[in-house]
């Protein structure tokens, strides 16, 4: 079973900047698994955020979010980061942290585990 725990969410001014965090524990090949973050605002479905290959060597984004957040990981610490700049009221949502050993399933929104979420406020 894998446990995924997403911290680093809040409320912050638009414009403003937060860093979320998912950590993963209890896999030992965490290193070997993508990595994404999706979001859902209230009323609407889970959408797709970012993504990351195993080895951090390919990221996507949604075209709603290019140029604006990043998607790292670090194999060391089990974990994967989202930093999100330039935030807009409309980046409010609940952020969820995802795992799939297929990248092309984590992107299409099936993966095998998915973290509880941490909400994320954008005051206008």
């Amino acid at each position: 079973q894998v446990q995924l725990v997403e911290s680093g969410g809040g409320l912050v001014q638009a414009g403003g900047s937060l860093r979320l965090s998912c950590a993963a524990s209890g896999r030992r090949t965490f290193s070997r698994y993508a990595m994404g973050w999706f979001r859902q605002a209230p009323g609407k479905e889970r959408d797709f955020v970012a993504s990351i290959t195993w080895n951090g060597g390919s990221t996507d984004y949604a075209d709603s979010v290019k140029g604006r957040f990043t998607i790292s990981r670090d194999n060391a610490k089990n974990t994967v980061y989202l930093q999100m700049n330039s935030l807009k009221p409309e980046d409010t949502a609940v952020y969820y942290c995802a795992t799939d050993a297929g990248y092309s399933r984590l992107i299409a929104g099936r993966p095998d585990y998915w973290g509880q979420g941490t909400q994320v406020t954008v005051s206008s």
